[in-house]
């Protein structure tokens, strides 16, 4: 294999260092990623990458921040590890001229994690990953260790923890245990927050492994120290992949890569990786809508336990008897939970309320996971569509900007301030979020934005002569909506007007902690219950797709709640 080596440019700018191994002959044309496990770096897995069952694939890796030759500072946030495995496919993707059909992904330990999250998070259309003693979750046997870790961390955000990971726990070869204890490159370290994250993270992606369709190969050790290797297994049940495989080996410590028996690892993942290039992997859409639409009629329909029931039931009466103390609540009960109007009240984060206990009520309401990931969506919102007016202006086109149901959009009041040569159309289903919006924008001075009450939803409704929207937004609607077909109507009426080579904004909701919660206590600007199918992010980038849109990036917080992705349209599909 060829070396080569450089660095990458990430999300946030910083750059990072990475390996490319190229075949000798002309090679096949496929990419592998490879990825070390943490502590480690990319130059640990250089035997890897020349073992002769890899020679036919280029391959590349990279050295995690605060790694190997990575000078970027290690991380804080488990979620910014799966960004950057985001922006390196990317990069690879444009270096290689391939797309992300062409790329299969080998990750060990930590990787494993951040792999199987990227795929779960982002839904990328890769070919495959193979996950070889994945650390879903770490064995830290100190009782109650990640609970004194999260208290430790409130006082020193900064905190780092030492790894008590030996090298005899990782492989029986004495040979590669010396190479590793004289690596002055590996990192003992790790930051404490960066653990806990992780920790939350795998715990979220286990439970929730139906919304990975990717073909997935696990290898897992049958002794190993470090991962619980039970949790392995039920991420594997949980997989709707329509290719996938477990192969448990007996006697393997967690450094698999590194055992005496190694070899068995590299033609398990090799035979895998073939199958899945040579094979029609294509996950169903069908299948994908079914496990999340049993999800809602079971939460719609199905019955609770006891306490759980009576919890809901008193929460639903303390907020109908003392709901009007806090502001938040009170715009609720009266417009709905998902109302627009809600919506500003929560991206105002102002705590308001009758009393000084009502304001802490309120700001309690405010700090609940949902809304703060509501307002982390509006940040990316906000950034992804600078991003495409900035890409538009660049070209030296016209911007014009239509919202198809987007309640008062403060947000676009205020980049329609910032651009004053754009145009900007708001619509919204009801007639408050409208008259709100258009208040806002008169207080602020803002003319080049303009309001309509219009049902997304209705086909007519997008006729409207003369307006070609070179960006569409699609913000916090559909995941208010279980039913495809209706969402059809607005997919179907967003491609009747937009501007061929123009720009979808959309967010999605592939995950959400508190459905439950939100449905039996909630109600929605319908006055109903607030029942929510969420999509996982593969169902609804295959929506947009298959409707001519092509996703460009994605951003997402930090809990995996919300995304917002950025697809262009072509009429030429």
């Amino acid at each position: 294999m060829i070396l080569s080596t450089g660095t990458f440019e990430t999300f946030d700018k910083s750059l990072i260092f990475y390996r490319k191994w190229a075949p000798e002959t002309k090679g096949n044309g496929r990419i592998m990623l490879l990825l070390h496990r943490g502590h480690e770096h990319s130059e640990r897995l250089d035997g890897i990458a020349n073992n002769p069952v890899f020679a036919d694939y280029t391959i590349y890796s990279y050295d995690y921040r605060g790694h190997g030759y990575t000078e970027t500072p290690a991380t804080y946030e488990f979620m910014t590890l799966v960004r950057d495995l985001d922006a390196f496919a990317r990069f690879v993707c444009k270096t290689e001229g391939k797309g992300m059909d062409d790329i299969f992904v080998t990750a060990n330990s930590v990787a494993g994690v951040v792999a199987s999250t990227w795929v779960h998070d982002y839904a990328p259309m890769i070919k495959g990953m193979a996950l070889i003693a994945p650390a879903f979750h770490i064995k830290l046997y100190a009782p109650f260790a990640k609970q004194f870790l999260e208290l430790a961390i409130r006082f020193k955000p900064e905190m780092n923890i030492k790894s008590y990971v030996k090298a005899r726990y990782l492989t029986h070869d004495v040979t590669e245990q010396r190479r590793y204890n004289e690596d002055p490159l590996v990192t003992p370290n790790i930051p404490a927050r960066q653990l806990t994250t992780l920790l939350n993270a795998g715990r979220r992606v286990v439970a929730d492994a139906a919304a990975i369709a990717v073909p997935t190969l696990i290898l897992s050790a049958g002794s190993d120290y470090v991962v619980d290797s039970k949790v392995q297994g039920d991420f594997y049940a949980g997989l709707s992949s329509p290719l996938k495989r477990f192969v448990p080996l007996e006697g393997f410590y967690h450094g698999m890569l590194y055992e005496q028996e190694a070899q068995k690892v590299v033609d398990e993942v090799g035979a895998f990786m073939e199958t899945c290039f040579s094979a029609n992997t294509a996950a169903s859409l069908d299948e994908m809508v079914r496990w999340t639409q049993n999800e809602c009629d079971r939460i719609a329909f199905g019955s609770l336990p006891p306490l759980r029931s009576l919890n809901f039931r008193l929460q639903r009466l303390s907020m109908k008897r003392l709901g009007f103390i806090s502001e938040g609540i009170s715009i609720g009960l009266r417009y709905g939970f998902d109302s627009g109007v809600t919506l500003d009240h929560v991206y105002e984060n102002e705590a308001r309320g009758v009393t000084k206990l009502g304001k802490l009520v309120d700001r309690g309401y405010l700090d609940s996971i949902g809304w703060k990931g509501i307002r982390q969506r509006k940040i990316n919102s906000i950034a992804t569509i600078k991003e495409t007016i900035e890409a538009l202006l660049a070209a030296g086109e016209t911007v014009r900007i239509l919202d198809i149901a987007g309640g008062p959009a403060r947000y676009l009041i205020e980049t329609a301030a910032e651009y004053p040569q754009i145009e900007v159309r708001v619509r919204d289903y009801q007639e408050q979020n409208v008259s709100q919006g258009r208040k806002v924008a008169a207080e602020l001075g803002v003319t080049n934005i303009t309001y309509e009450q219009m049902d997304a939803f209705d086909p007519a409704s997008y006729e409207a002569a003369g307006y070609r929207p070179n960006i569409v937004v699609i913000s916090g609607v559909f995941e208010l909506f279980g039913d495809n077909e209706l969402i059809g109507n607005a997919i179907d009426g967003v491609t009747s007007i937009i501007a061929d080579g123009g720009y979808l904004v959309y967010t999605g909701q592939p995950w959400h902690p508190q459905l439950e919660q939100i449905a039996h206590v909630l109600g929605n600007h319908q006055q109903q219950r607030w029942v929510m199918r969420r999509r996982s992010q593969y169902e609804l980038d295959r929506l947009f797709e298959n409707a001519g849109f092509k996703k460009r990036g994605m951003k997402i917080d930090d809990w995996g709640i919300f995304t917002v992705s950025v697809a262009r349209f072509s009429r030429d599909r």
